[in-house]
């Protein structure tokens, strides 16, 4: 790409005193794509001081504070909307993800014979060098209940695999139900037909829930093992985490709700509220007295 040509790609990244990782991203976009995309940084907690307006300019990117802190996709939708008109691609990553050489590049030459790619996940990796599960299946009654149930008492039981979908090792190329919102790449008119992200989720399952409603429009998710980002973890939530345990089961019933809305489902729905509730609860306490 030469100088003064307009983007191909642009990426949009979600702040909330994020300082401390954000300038790790912003370093590794450079390599990462040979497009020079245009850079979003988008912030849930402007006015705090920790220097994200600052670090934003230094390394080119544009700014965008938000009025007030509506959530991880409301930011994002904030974001996406302000991308040049030339865009086909958005790379969505949270801050404290490190972008592999090339892994912006290797998603989009992923598409290159599926026009009907909607949205591609790189293998993301923990900071330990371990894979993640990024790219899951669309979470039913039967695998939701017995990973929920499961995952913390029996880490490897059926339910939990299938809803990973871990059995693939090394990682191959594939279509997955959803794929992580740490970092994906959406095609822009898939995006936006589907009107992006659902601001009703304030964390959590929002990604899930793109990744559903992108299927149902038609379009596929894919994962692809040619790209790898580094994931260092959830920064931003740790003072809190009983908070979010509550917020994770709330976002989960909201879901799983939505999915099953038919009329005739409403003794599923009561159910999935009541239990979801207790574990929320119950869980959160537990977290308290640790």
């Amino acid at each position: 790409m030469t100088a003064g040509d307009a983007p191909l790609v642009s990426v949009v990244t979600v702040s909330y005193g994020s300082a401390a990782v954000l300038a790790g991203f912003l370093a590794s976009i450079a390599e990462a794509s040979s497009d020079r995309p245009d850079v979003v940084v988008v912030d849930n907690k402007p006015g705090d001081a920790d220097g994200v307006e600052e670090l934003t300019v230094q390394y080119g990117a544009r700014y965008l504070p938000m009025p007030q802190n509506a959530g991880y996709g409301h930011a994002m939708d904030a974001g996406a909307a302000t991308v040049p008109e030339s865009v086909q691609w958005i790379v969505i990553s949270n801050p404290d993800i490190v972008l592999s050489p090339g892994s912006i590049d290797a998603m989009v030459a992923s598409t290159a014979d599926a026009s009907d790619v909607g949205a591609v996940g790189p293998v993301v990796l923990t900071t330990e060098g371990e894979v993640y599960p990024s790219a899951r299946a669309i979470p039913s009654l039967r695998t939701g209940v017995g990973h929920a149930l499961l995952a913390n008492i029996w880490p490897q039981n059926p339910w939990s695999r299938s809803y990973r979908q871990e059995s693939e090792a090394p990682p191959r190329s594939r279509d997955a139900g959803w794929l992580s919102g740490s970092c994906l790449l959406v095609r822009r008119t898939a995006f936006e037909s589907i009107g992006g992200f659902d601001p009703g989720y304030f964390m959590y399952f929002e990604d899930v829930d793109l990744g559903y409603r992108l299927g149902q429009a038609g379009w596929r998710n894919i994962y692809t093992p040619d790209a790898t980002v580094t994931h260092s973890g959830a920064h931003s939530t740790n003072e809190n985490s009983a908070i979010m345990i509550r917020a994770h089961h709330k976002s989960a019933y909201r879901f799983l709700a939505s999915k099953y809305h038919k009329w005739w489902l409403w003794p599923v729905r009561a159910g999935l509220r009541v239990g979801l509730g207790v574990r929320g609860w119950f869980l959160g306490r537990r977290g308290l007295n640790r």
